[in-house]
């Protein structure tokens, strides 16, 4: 169709392997391992909402590690906002994972002696963006868009699991990344709580941030307007709009 806008491709991976070997082999044993990923072929398109199902061990979680670039792979390429992550040393890939991503785990991971408005603030610290003012100014923002604009001096133990998990969105948004990822990021919610987290993630996604989380639950993944389906390391489905 001629005159049809292009969304333009944010994530791509491309035949992609990940294979974790096991302890070093001794003697003369061969060195075996885990081959999580086979082959994988991804493309997300800037501003997508893309949810990541299937079983234990499918290699999903493998999946969103490489997009960070928390992991490498083992053969095949992996590009995200234009960089080619299996080229970058540690050291670039922290400097770039700082201003491209942020990620939602389950577990929240918050620093139990940080405010939420410390720990809101941390990636800005951390990257050294702006002057401490700034910062906190950033920061009150992004808690006040997940509901917590009065909850800023209260530790993460003072709060609720769904609060925690706001904290967590908060700071993974704080340096305003194109790509929000979460690994399972309601894992830990009840169902009310959780449709609370997807309502924010969705509102993120509505002004333009790229949300790709991984879910084993069906009604969530349903939230998403694309579900990629994996099992025993390889894409068996993928429903909803492509690029």
């Amino acid at each position: 169709m001629t005159g049809a806008a292009v969304t333009p491709t944010i994530i791509e991976l491309s035949g992609v392997e990940k294979t974790y070997r096991s302890a070093g082999a001794r003697g003369g044993e061969r060195r075996v391992g885990f081959r999580a990923l086979n082959g994988v072929d991804l493309a997300v398109a800037a501003g997508e909402m893309v949810a990541i199902t299937g079983p234990s061990g499918s290699g999903k979680t493998t999946i969103i590690n490489l997009i960070a670039g928390i992991d490498g792979p083992t053969a095949g390429t992996v590009t995200v906002n234009g960089s080619r992550l299996d080229q970058m040393t540690e050291e670039q890939l922290a400097v770039w994972r700082g201003r491209t991503i942020g990620i939602v785990f389950q577990f929240f991971q918050l620093m139990p002696t940080l405010t939420a408005a410390e720990n809101a603030t941390l990636p800005l610290d951390l990257a050294r963006l702006g002057a401490a003012r700034e910062r906190r100014a950033v920061a009150s923002r992004h808690l006040a868009t997940v509901g917590l604009g009065d909850r800023g001096d209260r530790l993460p133990l003072e709060l609720s699991g769904g609060e925690q998990q706001r904290v967590a969105i908060a700071r993974a948004m704080a340096c305003e990344p194109p790509i929000l990822l979460g690994d399972e990021p309601t894992g830990n919610l009840d169902t009310e709580m959780a449709q609370d987290m997807f309502g924010l993630l969705k509102g993120l996604n509505g002004r333009g941030t790229t949300v790709v989380y991984v879910t084993h639950d069906q009604a969530l993944a349903g939230l998403a307007s694309r579900i990629v389906s994996v099992r025993d390391g390889r894409i068996v489905g993928d429903t909803g709009p492509q690029p």
